[in-house]
């Protein structure tokens, strides 16, 4: 749950510079409005946290319940919640009807659940000293730009190990709040849950960021300008923004079909804007493809040191990922997609994490 009196402060400055940006180009923004109210006695539920996850766009509701964002045309997973209720997280997008009245139900937290963690509980006492740097090795990443990340309340964070299932969980009863002084970000990270299996070797990890701008001196703006610009730059968020506009042999991307049978063997996809696999409506564009693709970009090489950990060759001048599809996917304006649980990264942008992360109101020009 966010602090309300960053969030009012923030919500102040938000309402102040979104009239000003509409008045200036409104066709680029869209209303969201609407109400929380309990569920149960349907009572509006005043100070409830409302922003959209990956970005700086956040408000509180008002004393009747009642909330309004203005936000960049695009897709956004709208999350809202509040103290003692069940987190509800909402899709919501540019020129749907149902944006300027939403009403949002939320319903009270399960108290038993939390009840069985500490009657049964695996907490491991010393967490931090066993597991806390596997688990920031896995959660902010390994990438040059994590040795500047800081976990500012690691108190916050809980660490269970489960021994017959040999798996590593991590929550936190509060939002984790990461300064990252590479890119210029103070991230708010509503963390469900973060699971290791070591009979995989796979993690994974569900929850809700919120960006907040750090102020800093000409020199750190510059600095966090040009850092932002080489993390967006090969990114996924760069190549969904290109595929949706059909720029991406323009922007140094080019698409290989994997072999279901053997990884090892591709196909050029020559026109990745073919009408069988490359689709517009209302303005979003839907991806009709299954299995792995393999991504290619050129216009800068991979960072050395996830050349050094991966023992590739340091001359490599590509960065290679790829994208597990289960069934297709939807990109709309800003890069946001869905459904997001859907693809898997691997590769390159597997190595980039949190530490990488942009929001998807940046706009690298």
């Amino acid at each position: 749950m966010m602090h309300q009196t960053y969030l009012k402060s923030l919500a102040a400055g938000i309402t102040a510079l979104l009239l000003t940006l509409s008045a200036i180009g409104q066709d680029k923004f869209f209303p969201v409005s609407g109400k929380v109210v309990d569920e149960t006695t349907k009572n509006p539920l005043p100070g409830a946290s409302v922003f959209c996850q990956n970005t700086t766009w956040g408000t509180i509701t008002n004393n009747d319940g009642a909330f309004f964002l203005r936000l960049n045309n695009g897709g956004y997973d709208l999350v809202i919640s509040y103290t003692g209720f069940q987190t509800k997280v909402i899709r919501i997008s540019t020129g749907e009807k149902e944006n300027s009245s939403l009403v949002v139900e939320l319903k009270p937290a399960d108290k038993s659940m939390s009840e069985v963690v500490v009657a049964g509980s695996a907490e491991v006492a010393d967490g931090w000293s066993k597991y806390g740097q596997f688990f920031l090795s896995n959660f902010i990443g390994t990438t040059p730009n994590a040795e500047a990340c800081t976990i500012d309340n690691k108190e916050v964070v809980k660490f269970y190990f489960y021994k017959k299932r040999n798996k590593l969980k991590v929550k936190s009863k509060d939002d984790i709040i990461i300064t990252n002084n590479a890119l210029g970000y103070k991230i708010r990270f509503q963390l469900d849950s973060f699971v290791y299996d070591y009979n995989t070797h796979i993690s994974s990890y569900t929850g809700y960021p919120f960006f907040e701008e750090l102020t800093g001196s000409p020199e750190q703006l510059l600095a966090w300008k040009k850092n932002r610009f080489n993390s967006y730059t090969g990114s996924r968020l760069h190549f969904l923004r290109s595929w949706y506009d059909s720029t991406l042999k323009e922007e140094g991307f080019d698409i290989e079909l994997l072999s279901d049978a053997d990884n090892s063997k591709s196909t050029i996809l020559e026109n990745p804007y073919d009408n069988k696999i490359f689709s517009v409506d209302s303005g979003d564009v839907q991806i009709n493809l299954k299995g792995k693709i393999r991504v290619k970009y050129k216009n800068q090489p991979p960072d050395s040191k996830y050349l050094s950990l991966n023992h590739f060759p340091l001359s490599t001048r590509i960065q290679i990922s790829a994208l597990d599809i289960v069934d297709g996917f939807t990109i709309e304006e800003n890069g946001y997609f869905y459904e997001q649980s859907e693809v898997t990264n691997i590769g390159y942008w597997a190595w980039k994490k949190l530490a990488e992360l942009l929001p998807y109101d940046y706009n690298p020009e």
